[in-house]
């Protein structure tokens, strides 16, 4: 059964977010910009699968739109979760389908704390807000999972973190919300490999406690996917998906990089 699959799907950046872009001289090639380019990929219920490519390649825009980031447009094509086309769903109807999406670069938020933020988002999601004491002692437990210091949760939302504390606060949040797909967006950018090997415990064990759950890690690198090996794995190259292999393609990636697919 396939928790994700995309058919054809094209997109680029919002015409509101593109002229904007222009204006700060982020963006030079102005609305014909056109980022996915036929995108089609399958994603197994309850596996865990790899998207990997250079730089620029579209992985972080296929997240975003994956997670409803209306920054980008879809064009053309199809994004369906368990069968439903999500398309023209909002950021918080996705969420409560059981859609999640790990940033690569997570913002801080003074005067909120997680313990809140989290509290207030569950409650969203199920539609029920847990009792203070109740979601204090989920807290607890699940922050010994990602050995957080005591109290983690009473700072607030990513203000002064590390990349690692940063890191760490998404995967409370994953690990908190329990959705059925889980994306995550370069987790391992920035982090030292002490925090890549606590994080991707956590992980581990969260998939363990809910093998149904699936797993979308969007990375540069091999060095995390040696500690949670990929069911399969889809290279993303200008904007398309160039091949997919099983976890020993990851190993020719490191020994060749991208350009022999290129070329191909």
């Amino acid at each position: 059964m396939k928790t994700l699959e995309i058919k054809n799907l094209h997109v680029k950046l919002n015409s509101k977010e593109d002229d904007a872009s222009r204006n700060f001289g982020v963006l030079s090639e102005g609305k014909s910009k056109e980022i996915l380019k036929g995108i089609n990929l399958n994603v197994e219920k309850g596996t865990i699968h790899a998207i990997m490519g250079p730089n620029g390649s579209g992985k972080s825009t296929l997240a975003n739109i994956i997670a409803g980031n209306p920054k980008y447009q879809v064009t053309k094509g199809e994004i369906l979760f368990e069968g439903k086309n999500i398309i023209n769903l909002k950021v918080n109807e996705r969420a409560k389908l059981g859609i999640f999406l790990s940033f690569q670069y997570p913002q801080e938020i003074e005067g909120v704390t997680i313990f809140n933020f989290l509290r207030t988002t569950l409650g969203e999601i199920n539609g029920r807000k847990p009792s203070i004491m109740e979601f204090k002692e989920l807290l607890e437990e699940k922050s010994k999972l990602l050995d957080n210091p005591e109290n983690f949760y009473e700072r607030y939302l990513n203000k002064g973190f590390s990349g690692g504390e940063k890191k760490k606060s998404e995967m409370l949040q994953l690990s908190i919300l329990n959705p059925k797909l889980a994306i995550l967006d370069e987790t391992d950018s920035g982090l030292d490999v002490d925090s890549l090997k606590i994080i991707a415990k956590g992980i581990k064990s969260l998939k363990e406690k809910n093998p149904e759950m699936t797993i979308l890690i969007i990375t540069h690198y091999k060095r995390i996917l040696e500690y949670l090996t990929p069911d399969k794995l889809s290279i993303v190259i200008k904007g398309r998906i160039a091949l997919e292999g099983n976890a020993e393609l990851v190993d020719s990636l490191e020994e060749k990089g991208y350009s022999w697919i290129e070329e191909d």
